[in-house]
């Protein structure tokens, strides 16, 4: 039902509001991406890193603690993840996709740092970017109005989870972790995405059950998909540029 509405607002132009929201927005974000894309790439902390170069044997706690911190401050990661849900409305609906994408996340970020197959984090990062462009349009129903027909939006979080779980690995393989405990480590880490995960959704579902029920709901929902695509833009073209100048 919700889908249906927005997509009626394809065809309307955008309001004064609209437009100055997506200004700031990309204010914000070009502002942000004045440093290094090597810290917007995945981001790691210095100490984190350091910590994750030199550790050696299992250390099961540390490891679940870097990886919620790695999901609760992993913006790319939560966009994508806010325009899943939108329009989720039941538990059990959010609890299926979140659990695909946390299955493709779990199967790329094992198999990608135990097989060694390292791609560049630039290239996975603005794939991420074109995930929350992706999901934005498919919010409006965009591709409904453009080409008759909805992909399974299931399958396609499955996949998009298998291109985050993998860029997450290329970023742990440039670090060297030790083979020293590293199945057991990246298991450890894994939990603590999830975990993270449960703990960022939990929040933005309590905030977004009281934005519901706001009677402007809808035309903000419009308003708010425009803004997550233009972030998913900006995403893949600033990393894009950082494949190409770094």
């Amino acid at each position: 039902m919700g889908i249906h509405k927005l997509t009626t607002t394809l065809c309307r132009p955008w309001s004064r509001s609209t437009l100055l929201l997506c200004l700031g927005l990309l204010v914000t974000l070009l502002t942000f991406f004045g440093i290094s894309p090597e810290a917007v790439a995945h981001g790691v902390t210095a100490g984190d890193k350091g910590f994750i170069q030199e550790s050696n044997g299992i250390l099961t706690v540390p490891f679940i603690y870097l990886g919620a911190k790695h999901m609760v401050t992993g913006y790319d990661h939560l966009l994508f993840l806010v325009g899943v849900i939108f329009f989720l409305y039941r538990f059990k609906d959010v609890a299926i996709y979140v659990s695909l994408f946390a299955l493709g996340h779990t199967i790329t970020l094992l198999a990608g740092t135990l097989m060694e197959i390292s791609v560049s984090a630039y290239l996975i990062d603005a794939i991420i970017g074109l995930s929350i462009v992706y999901k934005a349009l498919d919010n409006m129903g965009a591709y409904q109005r453009w080409f008759g027909f909805q992909p399974d939006t299931r399958a396609a979080t499955m996949i998009f989870g298998l291109f985050h779980g993998f860029g997450l690995a290329t970023k742990i393989l440039d670090y060297g972790v030790s083979p020293d405990g590293l199945v057991p480590n990246l298991i450890a880490f894994n939990v603590g995405v999830e975990l993270g995960q449960l703990l960022a959704l939990g929040v933005i579902l309590i905030g977004m059950s009281f934005w519901r029920r706001s009677d402007s709901f809808m035309r903000q929902a419009y308003t708010a998909q425009v803004l997550l695509m233009t972030a998913g833009f900006l995403l893949a073209g600033y990393q894009i540029t950082g494949f190409f100048v770094i």
